[in-house]
């Protein structure tokens, strides 16, 4: 598929890409893909992710601290803040008024794992008043938590950005859209047992949609079980675009145009 393709989520610092990162970055734009997000999830990747920015002109970082990363005993919020996510959060902060740094994030809600709630409540809302003092897009992480993250939303009628892999119900989805918020599409879209998504797909306008990755997670069919990369987003737009009644070169464009809208990247 011809590109410029937008993989507006991807996590490239995972250990996963250790033996080849460099490699498979470079493999990138010969394979189309135009534009990445890395996304971080505690101070130390938000360091990372403006490195990688640095260092490849297609990446672009989001910066933040995932609810996850609370109880993630190797994440810098417990290595380096022992769990003071306050102080990690200052110590972020600063960083977001780098060129590269489009997207406070990721950033949300979990409630798969046994993560205190009311600390993820806390730095959620911490993390959508400082992407708002900004002027920042975030990209909301929201998982089993949907009345809670729609609650919080609520509250803040002026931020934006996009809710990454999608898994709510089409009238969540109308309403996030109603308030200006993109929906991201991953590889589950491409899954036998996608039954949300595809309603969720119809309600949203092109215009507001992003794909995305989440490297190295949720390869798409046909590769589904290996590591993920962004070059597997063709997948995810073919898949989407036949939903649409759309080619995958329409849609691949539209995405793309939508993700540099959206981070405002010229």
């Amino acid at each position: 598929m011809a590109g410029p393709i937008f993989d507006s989520h991807a996590h490239y610092q995972s250990h996963q890409f250790d033996g080849d990162r460099e490699a498979l970055l470079q493999s990138l734009p010969a394979a189309g893909v135009a534009g990445v997000v890395e996304c971080a999830t505690d101070l130390a990747t938000s360091k990372g992710a403006l490195e990688l920015a640095a260092a490849w002109p297609f990446v672009w970082a989001a910066l933040g601290i995932h609810p996850e990363s609370l109880i993630e005993e190797d994440a810098s919020t417990n290595t380096q803040f022992s769990g003071d996510w306050k102080a990690e959060l200052a110590a972020i902060a600063p960083l977001l008024a780098e060129k590269k740094a489009v997207a406070v994030g990721e950033i949300g809600l979990d409630y798969h794992w046994p993560i205190p709630k009311d600390a993820q409540l806390e730095l959620f809302e911490a993390q959508i008043r400082l992407a708002l003092e900004l002027d920042k897009p975030v990209i909301v992480h929201d998982r089993e938590a949907h009345g809670d993250t729609m609650d919080i939303i609520r509250e803040f009628p002026a931020v934006t950005g996009v809710f990454h892999c999608f898994s709510g119900s089409p009238e969540m989805a109308a309403e996030l859209l109603k308030r200006g918020w993109y929906i991201g599409f991953d590889g589950p879209v491409t899954y036998k047992n996608a039954r949300r998504a595809p309603e969720v797909a119809a309600i949203t306008p092109p215009e507001r949609m992003l794909v995305e990755t989440d490297s190295p997670y949720m390869a798409p069919v046909p590769v589904r079980g290996k590591r993920n990369d962004s070059r597997n987003l063709s997948y995810v737009l073919e898949t989407l675009a036949a939903w649409k009644g759309m080619t995958p070169e329409a849609l691949t464009a539209i995405t793309w145009e939508n993700g540099r809208r959206l981070f405002r990247i010229p």
